[in-house]
């Protein structure tokens, strides 16, 4: 096999959970892919995959930049998905800064017990809204 469709092989490599999902990704421009000396261009889902390709995919799990090592029309174990593919550091030191980030923002949450607020708790909120 020298070539698979990329919504197949990005759903095999378990990036998306169906091949819908992964079609759908390349439609949106979410994937893009690159080899050689050729600019980075969005991937359609129909567009073949090889071996030694640069591929940017971004996903709810983050932006990828990977480097296909094998090809897949098959969704198998997520072990062999991993060997299908390797991530450069690059990219994952920008999706840990991410991460890092997400981690610093504070999370609110309602102090509510019934889990909303009571008529009360409205009329301060809106008090302190300016309201």
């Amino acid at each position: 096999m020298t070539s698979v469709r990329m919504d197949k092989w990005l759903w095999a490599a378990r990036f998306f959970k169906t091949r819908a999902l992964a079609s759908k990704a390349c439609e949106l421009g979410r994937v893009d892919w690159k080899k050689g000396e050729i600019a980075w261009q969005p991937a359609k889902p129909s567009r073949e995959a090889h071996v030694g390709e640069m591929l940017r995919v971004k996903n709810d799990s983050g932006e990828f930049a990977i480097e296909v090592l094998g090809l897949s029309d098959v969704r198998g174990p997520a072990a062999v998905a991993q060997g299908l593919y390797r991530e450069t550091d690059e990219s994952k030191a920008a999706r840990a800064a991410v991460l890092e980030a997400k981690k610093a923002v504070p999370v609110y949450e309602s102090t509510w017990e019934s889990g909303r607020p009571t008529k009360r708790d409205r009329r301060v909120m809106s008090r302190l809204r300016g309201r």
